[in-house]
């Protein structure tokens, strides 16, 4: 069964109509077939209204759904030949970060994804999406291995940020993210990041310093969660949605800012109602975003990525 957000609950209603009916049908009823069809219809339109006036909150709760496409299924649907490789050769290999070598439309590249898992197993194995410095620095090793062997890097952005928890700090969870961003900002390769879910403070940014940072429609990506920010500025995390109002962490508003490059629209009703659409798509705009990279040297490269993100600042974003 379909998982509905608390501001779906009138589509929910309609689409349970609709398979109520269809049951009766499949049982030997009577035809229903032309009610089905005027539901259909009802619930399509409520559908698109719902969704051309989303709130920053409501975007909030559709990039954190739980059957929105993962890491691992983007891995999955557009990397072919995909060989994962883990460790840090420090510690441990953290399970909250994927990487490894793969063909993306034919072409030898680096993968690195942030996975937040499906269900509760595996989310307790990847730990929520929230990685530890070993996954940083698992990160940062496979963006210098792609630079020594000339392949593109596509990374996938879904995380709350980084684990927060003691263990964390004592390894150098500050240092780990700062190597991982430096790594990304040094890479002589190409470098296509991409915000599928949560893109959250710098456990975010230590994949995303890229020549081209995409973002899905109705992903978030901000310095700090709407409730984190609630609990510091009101002492009530329920204010939540006034945060994820002045957060203005929507792909529209970032792509205003000039903190993301382009905007992929997912299908209507979000990517979890049609995921093979959206890894479609996905795998347009990243082709469109590396195909001219890979005419260019290094040196161009890193020139460029860097004066890219000290534009943000010049430019006053914030």
């Amino acid at each position: 069964m379909r998982q509905f957000l608390d501001f779906e609950k009138p589509i929910a209603e309609l689409e349970g109509k609709i398979e109520e009916l269809r049951r009766t049908t499949d049982a030997g009823g009577i035809d229903v077939a032309e009610e089905v069809g005027k539901l259909r219809d009802k619930a399509h339109k409520l559908l698109a209204a719902t969704y051309a006036k989303l709130t920053p909150w409501q975007k909030a709760q559709i990039a954190r759904h739980p059957e929105r496409p993962h890491a691992s299924d983007y891995i999955a649907g557009l990397v072919e030949d995909f060989v994962a490789l883990a460790g840090d050769r420090a510690f441990a290999d953290d399970k909250a970060v994927l990487g490894g070598m793969g063909r993306f439309r034919g072409r030898a590249v680096m993968v690195i994804g942030t996975e937040r898992g499906h269900d509760t197993e595996s989310r307790v194995k990847h730990n929520f999406g929230m990685a530890r410095p070993e996954g940083y620095r698992k990160a940062r090793r496979l963006m210098e291995l792609a630079g020594r062997f000339g392949l593109p890097i596509l990374s996938f952005v879904d995380t709350a940020g980084a684990f927060p928890g003691i263990d964390a700090e004592a390894r150098g969870q500050a240092e780990a993210i700062a190597r991982s961003i430096e790594a990304g900002l040094d890479a002589p390769v190409p470098f296509i990041a991409t915000i599928i879910g949560e893109g959250g403070s710098g456990g975010a940014i230590a994949l995303a310093a890229a020549d081209r940072v995409l973002m899905l429609e109705h992903a978030i990506y901000s310095v700090i969660s709407p409730e984190g920010c609630a609990s510091i500025l009101w002492r009530d995390a329920a204010q939540a949605a006034t945060a994820a109002e002045a957060l203005r962490l929507t792909a529209e508003d970032l792509r205003k800012l000039a903190l993301v490059d382009a905007v992929v629209a997912e299908p209507l009703g979000g990517a979890h109602r049609d995921p093979a659409a959206m890894l479609a798509a996905v795998s347009r705009q990243i082709w469109d975003s590396l195909e001219p990279l890979l005419a260019l040297d290094g040196a161009t490269l890193r020139a460029r990525r860097r004066e890219k993100f000290l534009e943000m600042g010049r430019a006053g974003v914030v």
